[in-house]
């Protein structure tokens, strides 16, 4: 009997490629639902029961967790385990460096003997980490405005009044809030203590900025997901705009000249993994497994 395995995520890592190597390397059959980020977070919470692993971004453990929506990942089970370096499981690759600021995935990454999420570790985990990048935004140099040079590129010019009605953000609170977040700093109309967890008070101020920009037609259009903000880069309407890989590589084939920032402020991390529902068990928990183990295998990577 071919074993079914339901993974719930966004486009960014559900790649038809990767499902059907997959499949055939593994011998199951992989179902992947895939929606845009508020919505898989959603289901994630609410219907457990409807998928069997969830692939997602290390912040959303936070939700997840406590609503009792996965079961913790044996890192005995996972053969690899070992070769994963320290970043998501220290928060660093070297002792000297300094951890970033907001969800650093090893803060929530090993399950505590109290059934809490914490750094000191254990042989369980939330979820396993598997991909990472660095994040910025993308512009049409053709298209820069007189005064600006991409040798002083900063977050600041997502809300410089030059750009006006020709950018885009992307939507999600988590994340698109941090992009909005970083460019209100760069233009220097607010500072955060920690940008990567705000306090009640901060979050207001951010979102006074964002308002008034808005209610000044500034931004042109919100977007979820990578094939919206392709369309809305391949559009003559938009300039300037927050962006991901998978955006980048749609932009390349199509020929169009874009140019990737690089900020003075520094870039947006992330980390994603997957994580175990709870109510995966018997031949799905062991398909599962596999599934865990063949991203770290080399070929998920190498896409």
């Amino acid at each position: 009997m071919t074993i079914t395995l339901r993974v719930l995520g966004t486009s960014v890592t559900l790649l038809e490629s990767l499902r059907e190597r997959a499949e055939q390397e593994l011998g199951i059959k992989l179902v992947y639902q895939i929606h845009d980020v508020q919505t898989a977070q959603r289901i994630a919470v609410m219907q457990p029961d409807s998928y069997d692993l969830y692939d997602q971004w290390f912040h959303n453990v936070d939700f997840v967790w406590p609503a009792r929506a996965i079961q913790p990942i044996d890192t005995r089970r996972i053969a690899l385990w070992h070769e994963i370096n320290d970043l998501p499981k220290q928060g660093r690759l070297r002792p000297t460096d300094q951890p970033g600021s907001g969800s650093v995935p090893s803060e929530r990454l090993f399950v505590q003997h109290d059934g809490s999420l914490g750094s000191a570790v254990t042989e369980r985990i939330s979820m396993l980490p598997l991909t990472h990048n660095a994040d910025s935004f993308a512009y049409r140099p053709e298209r820069l405005p007189e005064g600006l040079s991409s040798a002083d590129e900063s977050w600041g010019w997502l809300l410089d009044p030059v750009w006006g009605g020709r950018i885009a953000l992307q939507s999600d609170a988590a994340i698109g809030a941090l992009d909005a977040a970083l460019a209100v700093q760069g233009a220097g109309l607010a500072s955060f203590k920690d940008i990567g967890n705000m306090s009640i008070e901060e979050i207001d101020r951010l979102a006074d900025v964002l308002v008034r920009k808005q209610q000044q037609g500034h931004f042109a259009a919100f977007w979820s997901g990578d094939e919206e903000a392709a369309e809305l880069m391949l559009s003559p309407d938009i300039d300037i705009q927050s962006l991901w890989s998978p955006t980048l590589v749609r932009l390349h084939r199509a020929g169009v000249k874009y140019r990737v920032a690089v900020p003075k402020e520094g870039y947006r991390g992330w980390f994603g993994g997957l994580s175990l529902s709870r109510h995966a068990k018997g031949p799905v928990l062991d398909a599962a497994y596999a599934y865990l183990n063949w991203w770290l295998s080399g070929g998920a990577g190498a896409v």
